[in-house]
């Protein structure tokens, strides 16, 4: 590779990680053309899947600020899965094509700046999707709302029932006849 072509690889492979929410490094060893492209695929729109050159990756990543935790996972073939937008979905892609093939191996990665084992990329492939939790999170919100107007709503019904139980109380304290109002001091004289 030429020099140039190498400034432009570690370029772009830094700007691939600082714009990525996540990157998932897998080792692609006796995969096919064919199951590479199923791959890309299965990994959704928010990722892109790439063979990497180690040596450029890790000079990248230096750059990049993720070299301490991706370096020591660029040994052996590389390939990357740079993630913009809901890193589950792209955990779930890998998960499931690593068990239909098993020459799929996940090494790790980094999620926001914090690396990430090949077991915690599996158990974030078990979360739900983003859409679904916001979803639950949204009703939840409307459940504990409807909760708070009821608990409003019920003061002021509990109020009147309270002054008219004291009404019917007092009427009947005074034997069914309806309470007499004072007399003024003016009717007096």
């Amino acid at each position: 590779m030429a020099r140039a072509d190498k400034a432009a690889a570690v370029a772009e492979l830094k700007d691939a990680f600082e714009s990525s929410s996540g990157a998932m490094l897998t080792e692609y060893r006796g995969l096919t053309v064919a199951q590479l492209s199923e791959l890309r695929q299965s990994l959704g729109e928010n990722a892109r899947f790439a063979v990497v050159k180690n040596t450029l990756t890790k000079i990248a990543a230096r750059e990049a600020g993720v070299a301490d935790e991706l370096e020591q996972l660029l040994q052996g073939p590389s390939a990357i899965a740079f993630v913009r937008g809901d890193v589950v979905e792209a955990a779930k892609g890998l998960r499931d094509f690593a068990k239909a093939n098993p020459d799929l191996v996940i090494k790790g990665g980094v999620v926001d700046g914090k690396p990430l084992t090949p077991e915690e990329i599996t158990k974030l492939a078990s979360l739900e999707s983003r859409e679904v939790l916001l979803a639950k999170l949204a009703g939840a919100m409307k459940a504990s709302m409807g909760n708070a107007a009821a608990v409003f709503n019920a003061l002021p019904v509990k109020t009147a029932q309270l002054a008219e139980a004291l009404r019917a109380k007092r009427e009947g304290e005074s034997g069914g006849a309806p309470a007499e109002a004072p007399a003024d001091a003016s009717d007096e004289g």
